[in-house]
């Protein structure tokens, strides 16, 4: 009966132990994961192929644009000032020109 209760015991502060450590786990991934997250983004968009990548792709946003009808060319303006907003610092000259003219085309709100 005693060694009964020995692994019992045993057991129960096994069971706790894992509990705690498994609960420690979960609290420090919810509190440190969207941190870690939010720097791995950063440090991904300052990568020259995703510069890249963007530019290449709001290039052909420009080809789309300019072969679109009216109708078509507002929802694409939307689009574009919405995606490369925060990039049109690193963007070359004359695809800063193509969004400063989408912006100035934009009706005021």
């Amino acid at each position: 009966m005693k060694y009964v209760g020995l692994g019992a015991a045993t057991l129960a502060t096994f069971l706790g132990l894992w509990w705690l450590i498994a609960g420690n786990e979960f609290f420090i991934y919810k509190v440190f994961a969207p941190r870690m997250e939010s720097v791995r983004r950063e440090v991904f968009e300052e990568t020259k192929s995703y510069r890249q990548g963007m530019i290449q792709d709001l290039q052909n946003m420009q080809r789309e644009y300019i072969l679109a009808t009216p109708e078509q060319q507002k929802a694409l303006g939307y689009i574009i000032l919405h995606r490369y907003a925060d990039m049109e610092d690193s963007l070359p000259a004359d695809l800063r020109a193509f969004v400063a003219k989408i912006r100035n085309a934009r009706p005021e709100k």
